[in-house]
């Protein structure tokens, strides 16, 4: 085009441009008639079209006074571009507005930040920690986030830091501002039913994966609390439900009780470490769930480090509210460390190192912590495991378990000066020569490798001595069965514990490691002296041993070995009382085995179970009484989905006993009997018959005169789980009960509460409203017959 005709274009361009709504008719003007073609052409075209459009807009035109006045003019009109409603024109004008805020910020970072960014993320910032929260803004119930704002909100970050997808340090710095808040979101909807699940999780996940090492790692330290990196949500604020299946944030109303002040604080730091831990998971092939888990094990140290320095650390008794205030944060710091690595143990340590470097890192950590704080006390026993487990896992490396370069035995080396002071200063004989073998066989690159080296190899391997190094490809799994490892204070020449873990793999459909040699077939049953010696085995006072003795028996239930099943009156005995161990491993193993050995023989075992459940064992704490209750709900619960239709002909006795349960004085097991009633129901369907009488009265009192908010959740879940499993058979099943039913649940969505209760009656009223509607108006088919005329 002619020189003239440009300028002319350009001048006419730009005065529509700063008129008011000049953005979108720009955009409209200059994308009109495209985004209809299809094919590679098409698309190309289309994407070329929004790329200059983006160009013409974060150019300043020369007849605006100011670079300022620019972007304060077009600014919030690009941001409005992210809100087009039009499905046609939706994905171009949100890619417009993407790539329009991506150059402002490359070009003039400042003037974006302050006229994009921050308006952008003005409702996450808005509620942040580090936000000054005005004195009429801290009213109890004050709506400071409505739900559509906080929805749109977090969709435009989406669409413009993930989808857009440029990492520059502008856009990851201001986004590290609102990550706190995000995560408390993805928290939220983790435990109910919202759509901002899954944006949240995008917009953490890209961060930890575009940011530096370092900063990922510091900004996990924050989300979880260790650090304060991460402004989190204000202290004052909390997340509640929308009606729309979103989230809002509102003022917190102040609890006057200290002890129900206190259960939240312990619930809500609990849910956020399993919110991370599941993040996380998502984070091992990457490695940074393995950077981290090193992170928490340093940690882990320098906590052992204090607890040596105790008596120093001790505040006196007269001392000032400052000191008092130090020692709580201190004690809160060790207590969050620990339950982090329990998590991120018990979750992610199968997969959680990706290489050498990690493991070394990883070994380092324990090595570390043994050197501070050598095994003693009431915890020497795990410690010493761990630390077993841990020069084990060097062992296996230097053994054989893979194929070693010189470069990993370089990496190895930066073990050999804490293995040396371990070696002089660890109180057990065997480690400290366990610890100067390792180091005489990490420096010679494995030429010499004394004895203990390949017996501590042999037991993390579960392989028997005497076997030959096998070198599969892969590095050993980090955290192998502790009944497995190879342990200081003596020498087994037949492992069962090693072997029982082995067995649970095969028997518990995990996928086989990668890391050690294929194990021996475990099908021939065992002399009644192997037997024998795994029943001593499940009263070990060692958890690790004891779980994998446990498992053991259960890998011997599925198998139909004849002597397990001779002796199946013991092996229940021992299951249940296994059931009531404090620690998760072992009583989940036990209730493997019941739940297993039940589903073989249930008319046998079935009823002890219930009368097991009904009453307690005497002699236990109310507390502990309640909580052995629960887990053996869980076992009748495993028996019920194992049986299916076979479950049928012990419906009375289950039902009974649940509802019997539902009236339980403890309201956790009230809360656990209902769940269990729900999932029972929706397995039994057709099959419930009159029974459906006595749950509608059970379920309609407690959920309108139950005192805790927990109870009256799992009596309104009970419909929900009655409703999606009847589906349209409801109107046939719950004929007479079904008007009850639906007055129950407008009653609690009038008068309830509790948010997440009116969340699961509306979830269920809009099931039943779906059901009728296409029980009363089936969809009309077209059908063709044909009549025989006489």
């Amino acid at each position: 085009a002619p020189a003239w005709l440009r300028r002319l274009c350009g001048r006419l361009l730009s005065e529509r441009l700063l008129r008011p709504n000049g953005v979108q008719a720009v955009v409209r003007g200059v994308l009109e008639g495209t985004g209809g073609g299809a094919g590679a052409e098409a698309a190309a075209l289309d994407w070329r079209k929004c790329d200059a459009v983006a160009k013409i807009l974060a150019s300043c035109p020369q007849q605006c006074l100011s670079l300022e006045n620019y972007y304060r003019q077009v600014c919030p009109q690009i941001l409005d571009l992210l809100h087009i409603q039009d499905k046609v024109a939706a994905r171009q004008f949100q890619r417009v507005a993407t790539t329009t805020v991506l150059t402002m910020a490359r070009e003039h970072p400042q003037l974006a930040e302050r006229h994009l960014l921050q308006p952008l993320l003005s409702p996450l910032l808005r509620c942040s920690e580090a936000a000054e929260l005005a004195v009429e803004d801290l009213a109890a119930g004050t709506m400071l986030v409505p739900e559509a704002e906080l929805g749109s909100c977090v969709e435009d970050v989406l669409k413009v830091y993930v989808v857009g997808n440029d990492s520059s340090s502008l856009l990851l710095g201001s986004l590290q501002s609102v990550l706190g808040v995000v995560f408390s979101l993805y928290s939220f909807a983790k435990q109910n039913v919202s759509y901002l699940r899954s944006p949240c999780q995008e917009i953490l996940l890209w961060f930890l994966e575009k940011a530096e090492r370092e900063r990922s790692l510091s900004v996990l330290e924050g989300l979880s609390g260790l650090g304060s990196t991460v402004p989190t949500l204000h202290p004052q604020c909390r997340v509640c439900a929308g009606s729309e299946g979103g989230a809002a944030i509102a003022v917190e109303d102040t609890i006057s009780d200290e002890d129900e002040a206190l259960y939240q604080k312990i619930s809500s730091e609990q849910c956020h470490v399993q919110s991370l831990v599941e993040l996380l998971s998502h984070c091992q092939k990457s490695g940074l769930a393995g950077d981290f888990f090193i992170h928490c094990l340093k940690e882990l140290t320098h906590v052992a480090a204090e607890d040596e320095a105790a008596p120093n650390l001790a505040v006196e008794p007269g001392g000032s509210l400052l000191e008092l205030e130090q020692d709580q944060a201190r004690q809160e710091r060790k207590l969050l460390v620990l339950q982090l690595v329990a998590a991120l143990c018990e979750s992610v340590s199968d997969t959680v190192f990706t290489d050498i470097v990690q493991v070394q890192e990883f070994v380092a950590a324990v090595l570390q912590r043994a050197c501070v704080s050598p095994a003693r006390g009431p915890g020497a026993a795990a410690e010493a495991q761990t630390l077993a487990m841990a020069m084990g896992l060097v062992a296996a490396l230097i053994g054989g378990a893979v194929q070693l370069q010189s470069s990993d035995f370089s990496v190895l080396k930066r073990l050999v000066p804490l293995l040396e002071e371990l070696s002089h200063t660890y109180p057990e004989p065997l480690t400290q020569e366990l610890a100067t073998d390792l180091r005489i066989a990490i420096c010679t690159h494995g030429a010499c490798a004394p004895g203990t080296v390949g017996a501590a190899a042999d037991g993390v391997l579960g392989r028997k001595p005497g076997m030959g190094a096998q070198s599969p490809a892969g590095i050993p799994s980090v955290a192998p069965s502790p009944g497995a490892s190879w342990a200081p204070t003596q020498h087994r020449h037949s492992n069962p514990s090693a072997h029982g873990e082995r067995s649970t793999e095969q028997s518990t459909g995990h996928e086989p490691r990668a890391t050690g040699p294929t194990p021996a077939p475990c099908a021939d049953s065992p002399a009644p002296a192997g037997l024998q010696e795994l029943l001593m085995l499940a009263y070990d006072p060692q958890p690790p041993a004891r779980a994998a003795a446990l498992r053991h028996l259960a890998s011997l239930v599925t198998q139909q070995d004849p002597e397990a099943l001779r002796l199946q009156e013991k092996l229940l005995q021992v299951f249940l009382e296994n059931v009531q161990h404090e620690d998760a491993f072992v009583y989940l193993s036990a209730i493997q085995g019941v739940s297993l050995l039940s589903s073989e023989y249930p008319e046998r075992i079935l009823p002890v179970l219930l009368a097991q459940y009904k009453c307690p064992a005497q002699g236990t704490e109310d507390a502990m009484a309640a909580v052995t209750r629960m887990k053996l709900g869980e076992v009748l619960m495993r028996i019920t989905r194992a049986l299916g239709d076979m479950v049928f002909q012990h419906r009375e006795p289950l039902i009974r006993t649940f509802l019997q349960g539902a009236r339980d004085p403890d309201g956790a097991l009230r809360a656990s009997s209902l769940s269990n009633l729900g999932e029972l129901c929706q397995h039994l369907g057709f099959q419930l018959g009159s029974i459906v009488q006595e749950v509608t009265c059970c379920v309609t009192a407690i959920a309108r005169t139950d005192p805790e908010a927990e109870v009256r959740r799992a009596a309104v879940h009970v419909v929900v789980l009655l409703l999606r499993g009847l589906s349209e058979k409801v109107t046939e099943v719950l004929r007479d009960v079904l008007r009850d039913l639906y007055r129950l649940l407008k009653h609690v969505v009038t008068a309830e509460r509790d948010g997440a209760t009116v969340l699961h009656a509306q979830l269920a009223l809009e099931e039943l409203d779906t059901i009728m509607r296409r029980v009363l108006f089936p969809p009309q088919t077209l059908e063709k017959k044909i009549f025989v005329l006489p």
